[in-house]
């Protein structure tokens, strides 16, 4: 019997490094012997194609947030059903880039109502583990100026900080300072994932 794999999200703020890091967390626990495979939202199929489109996220055709947010939640359920679910089912650890968390963040900070963002995104499968990878919003507003970005002046950082930290603060998302030098970050992460590993393992 193949054992129960392990679903592990890394969220942050735009510029934090999650993906830099995420990266870097499958790459380590691959050379360490864990069967590991590295995911994103939005994901790479059609939905998730769509809503990295200029169209969806950015310009003047922009779709209201509402739409936005429903938008993500079929995209979120479809890369679950279609890669995830079967990824933890073959016994893998699945590191995803992004989860149901950034949609509270994003969408949530944007005004929209957090029960409602949880009522439809209530078929998601819930990450076994949640990371926040805590960077100030003055720091990534830095990072990313150089970037055309909807998410990236320094009030909205700061609202989808507030967002985030609600999370932390219910025990849903485990904070890690990111606000250090990279390899430093990386190391407190998986210091994470392997006291979870160990526990739950």
């Amino acid at each position: 019997m193949k054992n129960k794999g392990v679903f592990i999200c890394i969220e942050g703020l735009d510029g934090s490094g999650k993906t830099t890091h995420a990266h870097r967390i499958v790459r380590n626990l691959q050379k360490n012997g864990f069967d590991t495979v590295y995911t994103t939202e939005p994901s790479t199929g059609d939905l998730g194609k769509f809503i990295r489109s200029s169209a969806v996220l950015e310009g003047k055709k922009r779709v209201p947030r509402v739409v936005e947010a429903l938008l993500f939640a079929l995209d979120r359920v479809e890369h679950l059903e279609k890669d995830v679910k079967p990824a933890l089912e073959d016994g893998k650890i699945v590191i995803s880039d992004r989860c149901v968390y950034s949609s509270l963040a994003y969408q949530g900070a944007a005004g929209l109502d957090l029960t409602w963002i949880e009522e439809i995104n209530r078929m998601a499968l819930p990450a076994d583990l949640a990371i926040y990878i805590d960077v100030p919003p003055e720091v990534v507003v830095k990072r990313i100026k150089r970037k055309k970005s909807v998410m990236e002046t320094l009030d909205t950082q700061r609202k989808v900080q507030e967002v985030y930290m609600k999370y932390v603060t219910n025990g849903q998302l485990v904070a890690v300072d990111g606000d250090k030098r990279k390899a430093a970050v990386t190391e407190s992460i998986l210091t994470v994932i392997m006291d979870f590993l160990e526990k739950n393992g």
